[in-house]
């Protein structure tokens, strides 16, 4: 692979998704139980965001046998023209063009902040729950990771653990950059995760998903992206009557491996998640990939 140092620049703000229709105000369960009499059946309970970004039953599966794997995509252009500068008065020196702060090169690795390569929270939405105890905007450098797998690992046979220990050393992970979203009816939630490490195992990770997600019959087949073919989003088991459903969306763009999970009352609205993970990914995309 190339050093290519040729970068695209980023526009200042991500085009937000076209506004739905309002939602219903979703009430909690304790609410629904509380008023709750014969001619008044409960509302539909909203998403529990305790369980937002929990590990899907692949991401599980994926690393006891030595895969480290995440979920999502999101979409932003970087073929929009920049705005050329304005001439200084005569004999002024020439402006100093400001430095694009984050992108994408042309080889597909990406430099900058991940909170800036996130995407920004879209009309109609909020910033949602906190994932853990990382908050819900947020970047944990490659040193914390590294901690808290450590500490994972303890739960795991010791020939696996050093198995695992050793295929992560190999990833060469940099950076996870996290953001929640919470839409104004309140009963839908979305986390997005994006992971950087070396480009040859982002595609494989990804592959992998696909795969494993798709053959095994454990999961039902989400939505397709229009427009990215790498992305692919699947839903996780839950019986027909289930109240809250949960989809997991993964996509691989250069040296970025891009996960969205969202939470919500059944049934998703999947034409808004759809938009929502091609937002993201037209935002990291590499120079001339985007449609």
């Amino acid at each position: 692979m190339t050093d290519d140092d040729s970068v695209t620049a980023t526009p200042a703000t991500a085009p937000a998704p076209e506004p739905a229709a309002p939602e219903p105000a979703v009430p909690e369960l304790g609410d629904a139980a509380a008023g709750f009499t014969p001619e008044q059946p409960p509302a539909a309970p909203r998403p529990a965001s305790r369980r937002l970004l929990r590990a899907g039953a692949a991401t599980v599966a994926a690393a006891l046998v030595g895969v480290v794997i995440g979920v999502g995509i999101i979409k932003t252009r970087y073929d929009d023209p920049t705005p050329a500068a304005a001439a200084g008065p005569t004999g002024a020196p020439a402006p100093t063009a400001t430095p694009t702060p984050y992108g994408a090169k042309s080889n597909g690795s990406h430099f900058g902040s991940l909170r800036d390569l996130l995407l920004p929270v879209p009309a109609g939405f909020e910033l949602g729950p906190d994932e853990g105890g990382y908050g819900n905007d947020t970047e944990i450098g490659a040193g914390q990771i590294s901690d808290e797998l450590d500490a994972e690992l303890q739960q795991v046979p010791k020939d696996k653990r050093d198995k695992l220990r050793s295929y992560w050393e190999g990833l060469h992970v940099k950076s996870t950059g996290v953001r929640t979203y919470r839409n104004d009816g309140n009963n839908l939630v979305v986390g997005l995760r994006l992971r950087q490490f070396n480009q040859q195992e982002v595609q494989r990770i990804n592959e992998y998903t696909a795969v494993f997600t798709g053959d095994t019959g454990i999961f039902r087949s989400g939505p397709q992206i229009p427009g990215h073919p790498e992305a692919h989003c699947y839903l996780m088991p839950a019986p027909p009557s289930a109240p809250i459903d949960y989809l997991e969306c993964s996509a691989a763009e250069g040296d970025l491996l891009v996960v969205m999970s969202v939470e919500g009352v059944a049934p998703l609205p999947k034409d808004k998640i759809v938009g929502l993970f091609t937002l993201q990914l037209d935002r990291l995309a590499s120079p001339g990939a985007s449609a």
